[in-house]
């Protein structure tokens, strides 16, 4: 956790389950309570929040006034919204805080535009695409800067990620940004759209529900580790597990002329083309 990270004043908009993550992953590394201010309309998650023992209002305006560090985590149909209210109401600050922006498809172009003062003046914008299992402190997350953000503004989006990620990845051109929605962003519910099938194969060849699922649920656990914590590459792990003419060579066959390849390689298109689309959509509204 960097020393500039923890004297920050930080501003989270929106109080869901992703800022709540941060928020949690912050709180454990040590960072001061009192320096957390979080917006949340919505009774019930303002609650959950101020129950961490951080600050929280229904105000975006009020939470946001002397933030250094600002991270929009709003859905990204209000994004634009927020962005204007925040840029009105920040006429007389002299310097504006670091947006880090974790709105799904949602470019630097139009968060600039969205933020701009009226005396011309936009803050400095990083986006992240994070993922759900930041909940667990085990997230992955891809990240972008601006061309006018330093390598300071970095190095604290950085050590904000941290808290939540083991993974978290620059990558050097926006675009790739809706790749990482399209791969690690929406991934994890690809393992566990698998999951389930493995369930209900399991079922249907005589298994117990609650046998099949403890089953399943470890393999995907078991894997997963031994993907992480292994200097082995993907394909040498499934190698290894491979016997010939074995079960396992069997189902990978199976696989195979499913056309598994093309089928994870069109979802990922897919989740990524939706990224772009909705910024596009919405860059227009």
């Amino acid at each position: 956790m960097s020393s500039q990270l923890q004297k920050s004043k930080l501003c989270f908009i929106g109080g869901g389950n992703m800022a709540g993550a941060i928020i949690g992953g912050l709180v454990t590394k040590g960072i001061d309570k009192q320096n957390i201010y979080v917006s949340e309309p919505w009774d019930v998650n303002r609650e959950k929040i101020a129950a961490t023992g951080v600050r929280t209002s229904a105000s975006n305006v009020e939470a946001s006034q002397d933030a250094d560090l600002l991270i929009l985590a709003v859905k990204p149909q209000v994004t634009k919204g927020v962005c204007q209210e925040l840029a009105g109401a920040w006429a007389g600050r002299t310097s504006l805080p670091l947006i880090v922006s974790i709105a799904a498809g949602i470019t630097l172009e139009s968060l600039k535009e969205w933020f701009k003062l009226a005396d011309g003046r936009s803050p400095h914008i990083i986006r992240v695409m994070p993922n759900t299992p930041a909940l667990l402190g085990e997230g992955a997350s891809g990240l972008f800067a601006s061309d006018d953000v330093s390598q300071a503004e970095k190095d604290l989006a950085a050590s904000l990620l941290a808290s939540v990620s083991k993974v978290a990845e620059w990558v050097d051109r926006e675009e790739l940004i809706d790749v990482v929605t399209g791969l690690s962003g929406s991934g994890p519910a690809y393992f566990f759209a698998m999951v389930e099938h493995l369930i209900e194969s399991g079922i249907s060849l005589g298994l117990t529900r609650e046998q099949a699922t403890r089953l399943a649920k470890q393999t995907c656990y078991g894997a997963g580790k031994m993907l992480v914590e292994s200097s082995d590459e993907p394909a040498q792990l499934r190698i290894n597990v491979t016997s010939p003419k074995g079960t396992t060579e069997a189902a990978l066959k199976s696989f195979e002329a499913s056309g598994l390849k093309e089928t994870v390689d069109k979802a990922v298109k897919a989740a990524a083309a939706r990224g772009k689309e909705l910024g596009e959509t919405l860059a227009k509204s």
